[in-house]
């Protein structure tokens, strides 16, 4: 029996996932690729949104007895300028959200951000890099970092951006087919992460019963927020000019780290492919998504 519950995700008895946040751009990458999982039977896999489980609540009596074998929570509050006027809201989800998630008493994997650390370092940070977070937004997500206790996997990625939600690749899709610049930041360099490839090696971490703590998981490769809007318009075939501009000009309530690129440091990190790749594929995962 220790053996069957150290590996949750392989096949063999039934075995039950739950997902939190499963609305969001994560959340459904991550239905998607443990959907293709070889479990025992499909509604193995549950997954929860916002209006199903509010996680600043305590679940369910049917969430608490749902005999979970892992809990990938990607529920999360991620309005980052929004945290700096409602710390005490951004502390809610992200810190007692994923205590509840935890409470579950699921292995677990947790979802953090580079925006843990103070972007002074200058080279790619590793997980023995002590954290620094400059933002209320990222002193919440360490704090949850915490909170999911030393049996859960802590997945720190950046940048995340796919083919639904909110993210930075939409928005500039949007901005693109209705202007003909956009002012966009040149001195902020981070890895771009499509949650398809991060799903996938989240898959490989569990999967693989890899030890616990915290794993860095981003792309290869490294690129200013301006770098990708005019990447991201070269493969759109847009016709949208990018003014480079720094932070202190665009004046955003929350500071953000100048440099976040994430290496792992840990034997057996699974690797991303790199964020143009990532974009490409996010970029065909719209062309071919009703509506």
């Amino acid at each position: 029996m220790e053996l069957e519950q150290s590996h949750p995700v392989r096949a063999g008895r039934r075995r039950r996932i739950l997902i939190t946040g499963a609305a969001g751009q994560l959340g459904q990458a991550l239905q998607q690729e443990f959907a293709d999982a070889d479990l025992a039977d499909p509604f193995d896999l549950v997954a929860l949104s916002h209006k199903d489980w509010d996680v600043t609540h305590p679940p369910s009596d049917t969430v608490s007895q749902g005999g979970f074998d892992l809990v990938l929570h990607t529920a999360a509050w991620t309005d980052v300028d929004g945290a700096e006027a409602d710390p005490q809201r951004a502390a809610a989800v992200n810190v007692t959200g994923t205590a509840n998630a935890a409470s579950l008493g699921a292995s677990l994997v947790m979802f953090s951000t580079d925006y843990v650390f103070d972007g002074r370092k200058r080279e790619p940070y590793v997980e023995s890099d002590g954290p620094n977070p400059l933002s209320v937004y990222g002193r919440s997500k360490l704090h949850a970092e915490a909170v999911a206790g030393a049996q859960a996997w802590v997945v720190r990625s950046s940048w995340l951006f796919g083919p639904t939600g909110n993210n930075f690749v939409r928005t500039m899709l949007r901005l693109g087919g209705e202007r003909d610049e956009v002012a966009v930041v040149d001195d902020q360099r981070g890895c771009p992460t499509y949650v398809g490839h991060l799903a996938s090696a989240v898959r490989e971490l569990a999967d693989g019963d890899r030890a616990r703590g915290v794993w860095h998981l981003a792309a290869e490769g490294t690129c200013t927020w301006a770098d990708l809007a005019e990447a991201v318009f070269s493969e759109a075939g847009l016709d949208c000019t990018v003014r480079r501009v720094s932070t202190e000009e665009l004046g955003r309530p929350a500071p953000r780290p100048a440099y976040s690129v994430l290496r792992s440091e840990r034997a057996g990190a699974p690797e991303l492919p790199h964020w143009r790749e990532g974009l490409r594929a996010c970029l065909a995962a719209i062309r071919t998504t009703p509506g």
